[in-house]
């Protein structure tokens, strides 16, 4: 079992509250050590992905996330952390078992994340992608849970697809404010959409048709977590419920604007994230 500092049980937790994320209602409901761990997780993902999403030079990025990389690596060696994140990994790396790969995933994914990569990506790069940032960081998850037998690892895959796709979805107008475009070179091909240019791509007439299309994969991906997850303890995975189903109020929200792309983008209201919470956490 692990021993959970709380001064830095609080760091974690005040980094995983301040991201706004709809995840932290499903760690809530993990016994404090599991919670802690997931928590740990999270700020590691946070840590890395504002390395991408920050304003800089790509160069420093790469640097940056070179560092994490070394770190991660002297973690795994047993060497002794300093970085208040790695501090708090050190625990749940060794208790839940968490593969060094699946972190350095997420380092990779952060970094496709840097440059014009994931401009108009090809789809298998677009699946990479989504394997790395999020299906990557369910595989670490499902393991904290509890859950770390295949079928669990199946649901992080699956699960971890359709929330990016959904992200993705959800999100095209606010990326293309930034210069990005997840949408595949092959879907926007068969619509007729050849520019590169995101914002040019956000006022063609035929891109609510890409994102239905997107959005068919990411239904997919659902169905096949909802599988998966049948085949595993329900109390154990309830967090991963809870948060697949945050996630699928979100994307049928979208389904019932027809995918169009807008701003502010479609939001899951307090409401809704609470119903989630009676429904899927507590029952």
């Amino acid at each position: 079992m692990i021993a959970v500092d709380p001064a830095l049980y609080e760091q974690m937790a005040a980094k995983v509250k301040a991201s706004g994320s709809s995840f932290y209602w499903g760690m809530r409901l993990l016994e404090l050590p599991r919670r802690f761990g997931m928590y740990a997780v999270y700020a590691f993902c946070r840590e890395v992905d504002d390395i991408a999403d920050e304003p800089g030079d790509p160069v420093e990025k790469r640097r940056q996330l070179e560092w994490w990389r070394v770190e991660i690596g002297r973690l795994y060696a047993g060497e002794t952390m300093t970085h208040p994140v790695l501090v708090a990994l050190s625990g749940p790396v060794a208790e839940y078992k968490l593969p060094q790969e699946d972190f350095l995933a997420v380092i990779d994914g952060c970094e496709m994340d840097i440059g014009t990569a994931m401009v108009r990506p090809t789809m298998a790069a677009l699946e990479l992608y989504c394997d790395r940032v999020a299906s990557a960081v369910g595989r670490l998850s499902v393991r904290v849970f509890g859950e770390d037998r295949p079928q669990g690892q199946a649901v992080a895959s699956a699960t971890g697809m359709a929330l990016q796709l959904t992200n993705i979805l959800r999100d095209v107008a606010v990326d293309a404010e930034i210069g990005r475009l997840y949408l595949p070179d092959e879907v926007l091909s068969a619509h007729g959409i050849d520019s590169h240019d995101p914002k040019e791509v956000l006022a063609h007439p035929a891109l609510a048709a890409v994102c239905r299309d997107i959005a068919t994969i990411a239904a997919q991906h659902f169905a096949a977590s909802d599988r998966a997850m049948a085949e595993c303890s329900r109390r154990t995975m309830r967090p991963a419920t809870l948060m697949k189903e945050m996630y699928r109020g979100i994307y049928y929200r979208l389904e019932a604007e027809g995918f169009q792309p807008r701003l502010p983008p479609v939001r899951l209201p307090a409401g809704a994230k609470l119903w989630c919470v009676l429904r899927h956490g507590l029952v």
